[in-house]
């Protein structure tokens, strides 16, 4: 069985470092309505967090 991960949004802010709670606890929560939320830092900036919604 084949699984997409489709991208539903993306946002970039500034980066803080509790933002990771906040997006392990969507993942806890949300998890059950196959959606997925990701967190990384901009390559070309360290200063601003990408913030990425999905649908599994």
């Amino acid at each position: 069985m084949e699984s997409k991960i489709q991208v539903l949004s993306t946002v970039r802010i500034k980066h803080s470092s509790d933002l990771y709670k906040i997006v392990d606890s969507l993942n806890r929560t949300l998890k059950k309505q196959d959606l997925m939320f990701g967190l990384a830092l901009d390559e070309n900036d360290q200063e601003t967090a990408v913030f990425t919604i999905y649908r599994t």
